[in-house]
């Protein structure tokens, strides 16, 4: 969990510059995020934290947020987590929207974990090309 008591003249730990430094290195972020209690887990709100401490990392990057839950699809919790990344300068796609509700049959996921639903296939699609074209546009490269 965020402890600033973990940082020592401009450092972080060792996991925490790492994953800091995995962001630097995006040009873009998809948060897939189950629902909590209408909000964010606890650990990606802990990742969220450790990788706005200053410098804030994740100011002017481009994301997209997927979500899964019942009855609204995690849309609650993408809800939050839109109101976080305001505050940390995230930009944030605002369509398509993709919240999925996994308990409505039929089933959209097999055995093994993976999507078989084509319909939800291309929901997804549909929201990663619009991350993709809109990190290359904030990178001027449309």
């Amino acid at each position: 969990m965020l402890n600033t008591d973990l940082e020592k003249e401009g450092t972080f730990p060792a996991e925490v510059e790492a994953f800091r430094h995995k962001i630097l290195e995006a040009d873009s972020v998809l948060f897939a995020s189950p629902e909590y209690n209408y909000s964010v887990s606890a650990p990606l709100k802990n990742a969220i934290d450790w990788a706005s401490r200053p410098p804030n990392v994740w100011a002017g990057k481009p994301a997209a947020i997927v979500s899964v839950g019942g009855a609204f699809g995690g849309g609650k919790a993408q809800h939050h987590l839109r109101q976080i990344g305001v505050f940390l300068d995230i930009h944030f796609i605002n369509k398509p929207e993709f919240y999925l509700d996994v308990f409505k049959h039929p089933d959209k996921c097999n055995d093994d974990g993976d999507l078989v639903d084509e319909e939800i296939k291309n929901r997804l699609k549909k929201v990663i090309v619009s991350l993709k074209e809109f990190t290359l546009k904030l990178q001027g490269r449309n």
